[in-house]
């Protein structure tokens, strides 16, 4: 998949899938051989096997591959769409099969050598089981677990040795072959190999005063816990990326089409819907896709699209969100998109392409992988010389060095972030939050402030008119109506929550075809709207400091009053009437702001709105006039993010407008809710697809979380390493136990991460209401002025 890349002009970016790595430092060749083409950057990902490579657009994708297998591994672009129409879900379902029959070899592998190497491990370990030639059988046993199960790691470390790089697999084929071949030349000229043999078994490296010493059980031992740990590995990472792929499966997989002339149904596979289709959804069955209910009411079940707990009631004319489930009557349903454009779609690609980048810590884990192996081979052949030198038995020191090839992990370093990251944006995912990548996650675990729009954020963002009041009183009905048409015919080019409400008020209370046409339609952000309507200039915007005729000031108190929003109406260039526009506070909001601050975070209010308004709606959620910003513009609102920062704070902005898209560029961290525009979520690195202000402080308490795994999982990885390295490089870990070690560690960090899946917010019962604050009215806040 290749698509335009924000570096550049001249750049574009490209998603390869990366076969054969199996280990940090697997990761580091990838990236460093990539990194050789000129103006090349790769981030390779080890628990999803991609890696997402940011280039000038003079290279081509076979130029790509080129340098990846240059690098020892094999390279090729995702799977194309079966159809135009075919969407990233789908694809997703594919590549979870193929994924599916990966585990499914491994599985097989895995229990044809652990059916080989049981009967050697028992014969080595236990001298009484020890019959005339065991030796002999155990050798036979070994040969095909030495050669056919550890083949893989032995192709890839070839392929790691032709391009001078060295990888997991080197130190288990060296490992193996090592042993086999000692226990081989002790079988044929040790003598080991005469009938009645006993070998006593021994955890730590002993030498043999009679016969040469045989170690069929680590050569058996090694691939059998390699092959174990990745098996148990794989399993455990396809369940870090389980909500991906649920998220795949709950794409439609065919619709009933009505034919809106003869009223008949076709049932067609959901690649072959359109837009401006008419498709039915019939009680229990899943919305096909993002469209308009035509006829027909009923209550959506959002909760595993978007996190949403409470079924949305739906009639002619509301949304409907691809893949909620219909929990009422049978709906009619225009298909608005379909395919890569849909709801369900943005979701997964948002899922995916957070995967592709990286913490600082992981960075640093990859660094050290990289140069992790070639030094454990050093050593190794240091410990080897070490204990010739000291005057060792030949057998121990190919033991102790045997044992500090197996024992090392660069696997778990490799594995410590990604598989975190996966885990948790998918469960983010479940939960209605979609965050960019691991910046996003660093920067979300440090904030200190939160700066809350208030229209869209705390408020429904669901205007409604509440009073007209003309110029000559609220009386002067044929007044009212008469500046009310002209207010939304010019509204009707405004795509701000406030224009909308006007508009639909209009045509709600003078008829779908009362208003006229606009010309000259300017809309400034911060002040209004205006154009001309047939013949004279209208003007709809913020009231200001103006002086205003008795009837009008009176409405314009009355409206603060209530914490409504007052928009003030102008007609060639006198005012002419102002309209009162109210709000009503989210459920959650006032429990959100508390549990941010118990989460250490301060909350800040910037509205448009004027004092009054913004001080009523604080008061209502407990925010201390001190931090309450009223009459912002767009341009102030950043001018608060940038002060702040400057005091030291680290700043999150949630808001849903294109107002709010110059503060959320400019702050520490900017937080979307899924309901606004294309531009706010755009210059977000969060998304809340629930639109529920309560979810940014889930949305910390995840990052906290998933840093603490991160932590966990690299501070065992090192110390694993720290630890068990030079306990096998003085004689303490024979190499069974060395490589049991191994595969446990892996296993270990994956099954850490894998404790995302399960992770509840752990909300709080709802907090008392400090003393002093506001009792909350149920007609809360009205929505802020057009800011």
């Amino acid at each position: 998949m290749t698509a335009p890349g924000p570096v550049a002009a001249a750049t574009v970016t490209t998603d390869l899938l990366i076969g054969g790595m199996t280990c940090g430092a697997c990761v580091a060749r990838v990236e460093k051989g990539l990194a050789k083409l000129d103006g090349v950057v790769a981030s390779v990902n080890l628990a999803t096997h991609t890696a997402r490579v940011t280039h000038p657009a003079s290279y081509t994708v076979p130029d790509l591959v080129a340098a990846v297998e240059r690098s020892g591994f094999t390279a090729e672009p995702p799977a194309p769409p079966k159809t135009r129409e075919e969407p990233e879900a789908a694809r997703q379902e594919r590549r979870d099969e193929e994924e599916a029959a990966e585990v499914a070899a491994q599985r097989q592998r895995m229990w044809i050598t652990v059916a080989l190497a049981v009967p050697v491990l028992a014969l080595s370990m236990v001298p009484a089981l020890q019959f005339s030639n065991w030796q002999w059988l155990c050798f036979a046993l070994t040969a095909p677990v030495v050669f056919w199960s550890t083949w893989p790691c032995h192709v890839k470390a070839v392929r790691g040795l032709r391009h001078a790089a060295s990888t997991m697999d080197t130190l288990v084929s060296l490992g193996t072959i090592a042993a086999f071949a000692w226990s081989t030349y002790a079988l044929f000229l040790g003598g080991a190999g005469v009938p009645g043999m006993v070998m006593p078994f021994s955890l730590l490296p002993s030498p043999s005063a009679d016969v040469a010493h045989i170690y069929l059980e680590a050569a058996v031992a090694v691939p059998m816990f390699v092959l174990t740990g990745r098996y148990l590995e794989a399993r455990a990472k396809r369940g870090t990326g389980a909500a991906l792929r649920s998220l795949a499966k709950l794409a439609a997989k065919d619709v009933a089409v009505r034919c809106e002339k003869s009223g008949r149904e076709r049932r067609v596979p959901i690649e072959e819907l359109r837009v401006g289709q008419v498709f039915v959804t019939r009680p229990g069955e899943k919305v096909a896709t993002d469209g308009v209910v035509v006829e027909g009411s009923s209550a959506l079940d959002l909760s595993l699209v978007t996190g949403e707990s409470e079924p949305v009631e739906v009639g002619p004319g509301s949304p409907a969100v691809g893949a909620a489930v219909n929990a009422g009557g049978m709906l009619l349903v225009r298909a608005t998109a379909v395919g890569e454009d849909t709801q369900l779609a943005r979701i997964t690609r948002l899922v995916t392409d957070a995967l592709a980048g990286k913490a600082r810590a992981q960075r640093v884990a990859d660094q050290v992988a990289g140069v992790f192996v070639p030094v454990v081979l050093a050593l190794a052949v240091t410990v080897l010389g070490f204990w010739l030198g000291a005057g060792a038995d030949p057998q121990v020191a190919v033991t102790v060095a045997v044992s500090v090839l197996v024992v090392a992990c660069p696997c778990a370093l490799g594995l410590a972030t990604p598989t975190a990251l996966l885990a948790a944006t998918g469960r983010g995912a479940q939960l209605g939050i979609l965050v960019s990548g691991p910046r996003a996650l660093e920067t979300l675990r440090n904030v200190d402030t939160v700066v809350l729009d208030k229209t869209g954020t705390l408020t429904t963002g669901k205007l409604k008119v509440t009073g007209v009041t003309p110029l000559g009183g609220a009386h002067r009905d044929d007044e009212r109506r008469e500046v009310l048409r002209l207010a939304a015919a010019v509204e009707q080019g405004s795509d701000h929550p406030l224009g909308r409400a006007v508009t639909a008020y209009g045509r709600r209370t003078l008829g779908e075809d009362a208003l006229p046409g606009v010309a000259g339609f300017v809309s400034t952000t911060g002040v209004g709207v205006a154009g001309r309507v047939e013949g004279h200039r209208v003007e709809v915007c913020a009231p200001g400091d103006a002086e205003l005729p008795g009837p009008l000031a009176e409405a314009l108190a009355a409206a603060e009053e209530a914490a409504h929003t007052p928009v003030l109406v102008k007609v060639d260039g006198a005012a002419r009437a102002v309209i009162a526009l109210g709000d009503t506070l989210r459920p959650g909001a006032y429990r959100a702001v508390e549990r941010m601050r118990r989460l250490g975070l301060r909350p800040v209010l910037a509205t448009g709105d004027r004092d009054a308004t913004a001080r009523a709606v604080a008061a209502e959620l407990g925010i201390p006039e001190a931090d309450v910003h009223a009459r912002c513009t767009p341009e102030g609102k950043a001018e608060l993010v940038a002060a702040l920062k400057a005091d030291g704070r680290r700043v999150a902005v949630v808001g849903d407008g294109v107002n709010d898209t110059v503060a959320l560029a400019g702050a520490d961290l900017g937080v979307a809710m899924g309901g606004g525009t294309d531009a706010a979520i755009g210059a977000a690195d969060v998304t809340l697809v629930r639109e529920d202000v309560e979810a940014v402080a889930d949305a910390v308490l995840l990052a906290r979380r998933t840093l603490g795994t991160i932590r966990m999982n690299l501070v065992w990885a090192f110390g694993y390493n720290a630890v068990t390295i030079p306990l096998a490089a003085t004689g303490w870990l024979n190499p069974m136990v060395a490589s049991a070690a191994m595969s446990v560690s892996s296993v270990i960090v994956v099954t850490n991460s894998l404790r995302l899946r399960g992770w509840q917010p752990g909300r709080p019962a709802r907090p008392a209401r400090p003393a002093g604050a506001a009792r909350p009215a149920r007609r809360a806040s009205a929505s802020e002025a057009r800011v």
